[in-house]
């Protein structure tokens, strides 16, 4: 599986130091990684995204999905910084129009996506985006439904990844961006 990980020297480090750990959130035993310093930082943000865009430079791409909540963020930003359009996935319930939707294990519970039944047309090539590779079941499920609007995943983006919970594992993917690793 090709990776490719962390960039510009001194970038990996930036980051972290804007990434705050929340001890037992959202339940005892989970140490929730909150990025709101980093986004609240212009410099900062600002260099996560340019690295971000400088690792996905050489894929062929048409959209970038942007996972709820996070991943709309850097996706929206992202997409805006590579000029490729943006498609959101959203928690159930969350969506106005015809929509598709899938149920996963997440870490700590079960969850359903949802995202609009037009929005990937056949044959696109797409991006997902989000903020954190955890167990890979939001990424994996966004891709279930991509993959069932006949789109194909050209790679995922993540600012962060928690390696100890072999996320990566579930995409089937060969381009996989990580800007740093727990």
């Amino acid at each position: 599986m090709k990776t490719r990980n962390y960039g510009p020297a001194g970038v990996e480090e930036l980051i972290k130091s804007h990434i705050r750990d929340i001890p037992d959130y959202p339940k005892p035993g989970i140490v929730f990684k909150d990025i709101t310093p980093l986004l609240k930082d212009s410099s900062t943000f600002n260099s996560c995204i340019d690295a971000l865009a400088q690792r996905l430079s050489g894929t062929d791409f048409d959209y970038i999905v942007g996972i709820e909540a996070r991943g709309f963020i850097i996706g929206g930003a992202l997409a805006y910084k590579m000029k490729k359009g943006f498609v959101p996935v959203r928690k159930k319930g969350k969506l106005p129009y015809d929509k598709i939707s899938k149920s996963y294990q997440l870490e700590y519970g079960m969850e359903t996506m949802e995202m609009h039944s037009d929005a990937i047309e056949k044959n696109s090539r797409v991006i997902v985006v989000d903020d954190l590779l955890a167990t890979g079941g939001t990424a994996s499920a966004t891709a279930a439904m991509i993959n069932s609007l006949g789109g194909s995943i050209a790679g995922f983006a993540f600012i962060t990844e928690l390696s100890f919970l072999n996320g990566r594992e579930r995409l089937d993917s060969r381009n996989i961006v990580v800007l740093l690793r727990y």
